[in-house]
């Protein structure tokens, strides 16, 4: 998307006022969070809280939710399916569309759904207090005529009607949780998770199936105290970040995540878990993008953002390289990851020094710069 008109008026400040958020940001993340977070020890447990899933759309006391299900690794022309919700504007800078905000922010829902086939793409915001229907344990979240989320712990059921595709998953989940954040102001986790169902386009149906994950987040934000969206300058400066799943062979799945504010790393951070329970975490890792794309992506409302064509990670455990492999995105960008983008690449590397390749999934969002 090139020949856009591009508004300059916002990033300037909004860079600055990152730029002051720096040294708190980094006596948190350096100092205080290390002390509270339990993310490595949880990930390496079996998962034994299903009853934290809920919307929270009623509660001040968590600002926005989330609820995601990826299945990162299926045959041409998809390659993957992502379904991405968020329940309520997050406070963060990489993931509000304050153009897509409700009356009252905190009611604010989006869906982002896609494959890398022609056209599968849906992105739509919604005001939960009128147009979606949550229960309150969780059990079923609907985002109007769109999508259904039907949640029976380890069972779960997506039901997706949108413009250009259907969607219908029977998943069961694992024990095998995965924690990005898991302390007293934010909980996000994933689970690992068998999936099968089909895809339709007006071609028919394609029947589908394979691992995925289940994902589920809560977090406190100063949002949840106005009903108004935050100004650019005072949401949390969570300004990069990075997820992407890797389905390395029919056992081992692989979630890398890289996310910084301000500056500061927030989280970088591999996991490996297996089909028979056992999981890992890696905190050496290295990520580094080898190549941007030769022009920026514009976004629908003119908002510039550098994207990676050929990266690199490498994942090590004491000093032993674990993974390593160089990635070419090779999708369309999928608009709709807050300010961000979803897509696909071809990655070949190596995997306890087997040789490895295939596609992966990728989820984007640079506000650096």
């Amino acid at each position: 998307m090139t020949g856009q008109t591009v508004d300059r008026s916002d990033p300037v400040p909004a860079t600055r006022s990152r730029r002051l958020w720096r040294p708190a940001v980094r006596a948190l993340l350096d100092g205080a969070l290390p002390l509270i977070d339990k993310r490595m020890a949880e990930s390496v447990r079996p998962f034994d809280r299903p009853d934290m899933m809920r919307p929270h759309l009623a509660s001040r006391k968590f600002a926005w939710t989330h609820y995601g299900i990826f299945v990162p690794r299926l045959p041409g022309p998809f390659r993957y399916l992502n379904t991405m919700t968020l329940i309520g504007a997050t406070g963060t800078v990489v993931f509000d569309n304050d153009y897509l905000a409700a009356p009252d922010a905190r009611n604010t829902a989006t869906v982002l759904s896609s494959t890398a086939a022609p056209g599968h793409h849906f992105y739509r915001a919604y005001d939960a207090a009128d147009e979606c229907a949550f229960e309150e344990d969780g059990s079923r979240i609907a985002f109007g005529d769109n999508l259904i989320i039907e949640n029976s712990y380890p069972n779960f059921r997506v039901t997706g009607r949108y413009d250009s595709f259907d969607v219908d998953l029977e998943i069961v989940a694992t024990d095998q949780a995965s924690w990005f954040v898991r302390n007293p102001v934010y909980d996000h986790v994933s689970l690992l998770a068998q999936c099968s169902g089909t895809i339709a386009s007006p071609d028919g149906p394609v029947s589908i199936s394979g691992p995925c994950t289940v994902e589920y987040a809560r977090c406190m934000t100063p949002q949840s105290l106005t009903r108004r969206a935050l100004p650019e300058s005072w949401k949390l400066p969570a300004d990069f970040f990075t997820y992407q799943i890797v389905q390395l062979d029919d056992r081992h799945q692989l979630l890398l995540t890289d996310v910084r504010a301000s500056g500061v790393t927030a989280c970088k951070l591999a996991y490996i878990r297996t089909v028979d329970g056992s999981a890992k975490v890696f905190d050496d890792v290295e990520f580094d993008v080898l190549e941007y794309a030769d022009a920026l992506h514009v976004d629908p409302q003119g908002r510039e953002m550098r994207v990676p064509r050929v990266l690199r990670w490498q994942v090590r455990d004491h000093g032993r390289t674990v993974v390593e492999f160089e990635a070419e995105i090779d999708s369309e960008w999928r608009y709709g990851h807050g300010k961000g983008y979803v897509g696909a690449y071809t990655y070949r590397g190596s995997f306890d020094g087997a040789s490895i390749n295939g596609t992966g999934y990728i989820e984007w969002v640079d506000c650096e710069v």
